[in-house]
């Protein structure tokens, strides 16, 4: 495993982290989430990405993760980076969604119960939610990293006028953005486009989170939505709809360029995203050691040509292919 430096920061995070989105709830085998947990730090990654809303149900996938901390790990805190977020909806009720000064400082506090965790390594807003000033969510963070509950602030899927008010916020507190986490793969290139500059002219690190559109750029969805895909369960990530005839055929082209480069599409998805220098880490999800053992090889394959990154280009921005 390599490490990237974080921004502007002296933090160091491993090109690939491990996140606790999908397959670390309590619908989910405990004792494979354990062995994924466990390979991922025996292989050199040490950054694990939760939120207060992964399971399900909602909070399971951090209270599943503190047990297996708890056994396995806490000899070894001072070797992990642990983050979480708060922001989207945890219950159903008028204080559980949005990220408003109240939900986030409880949910930090309620996140760090669950865990068993002393402080998190980074707390995230974890979105923008178009009704709370960015300065309350701000100040929220802020105040959070001076109590001592999470080392850093972070940020997530923040559009762009506001992530320049966020950064503007935490610097002057001194209290500055140290990483900003964007969904970004091959199909959903917009916020590249949007937010990476911004972040990078900032001082912020970039942690990308769904590199393989919800598993469009595997092998899995190349003939055919199968039976027990996300796909198929419409579990309310990756629709049937999503897996369109454009996207299929431009995962199959792709798929054509990875077997040239001797990696598999899943592989080359990850790397193309290392290949940009403003990237920090990109987080994989993975229901199964060998799955995590495949992206973690993937790394064994890094570089392009300009004539497969064009070709990338072309692909990628056929109509009906981005998100």
């Amino acid at each position: 495993m390599e490490y990237r430096r974080c921004g502007s920061s002296g933090i160091l995070l491993p090109e690939i982290s491990l996140g606790l989105w999908h397959n670390f709830g309590d619908v989910d085998s405990f004792d494979e989430s354990r062995r994924m947990i466990l390979f991922a730090f025996e292989n050199g990654i040490c950054h694990f990405d939760l939120a207060n809303n992964y399971g399900p149900p909602p909070g399971a996938a951090e209270i599943n993760f503190g047990k297996i901390i708890k056994r396995d790990l806490s000899a070894h805190r001072d070797e992990m980076f642990i983050a979480s977020k708060a922001g989207h909806r945890m219950w159903p009720s008028v204080y559980g969604d949005e990220s408003s000064r109240k939900n986030l400082i409880a949910s930090c506090d309620a996140s760090l119960w669950r865990t068993g965790l002393e402080y998190f390594d980074v707390f995230y807003s974890h979105r923008y939610d178009g009704v709370t000033p960015v300065e309350e969510t701000m100040q929220a963070l802020i105040d959070i990293v001076r109590s001592g509950k999470a080392l850093y602030a972070g940020i997530s899927k923040y559009p762009p006028e506001e992530q320049k008010m966020a950064y503007k916020i935490l610097r002057e507190a001194k209290v500055p953005c140290l990483v900003s986490q964007y969904r970004a793969s091959i199909f959903d290139t917009k916020s590249i486009d949007l937010n990476f500059s911004i972040a990078d002219e900032n001082g912020s690190g970039i942690v990308c989170f769904s590199p393989l559109a919800q598993g469009l750029l595997t092998d899995k969805y190349l003939e055919g939505i199968p039976a027990g895909s996300r796909a198929a369960r419409e579990s309310g990530f990756l629709q049937m709809s999503q897996v369109s005839p454009e996207r299929v055929e431009a995962a199959r082209h792709l798929n054509e360029i990875a077997g040239r480069r001797g990696e598999s599409l899943a592989g080359m998805a990850i790397n193309w995203l290392l290949a940009d220098r403003c990237v920090t880490s990109v987080i994989v999800g993975a229901s199964s050691v060998e799955q995590l053992k495949a992206n973690i090889g993937s790394l064994n394959q890094k570089g392009f040509t300009s004539e497969e990154l064009d070709c990338i280009s072309r692909i990628a921005s056929q109509p009906g292919v981005q998100f």
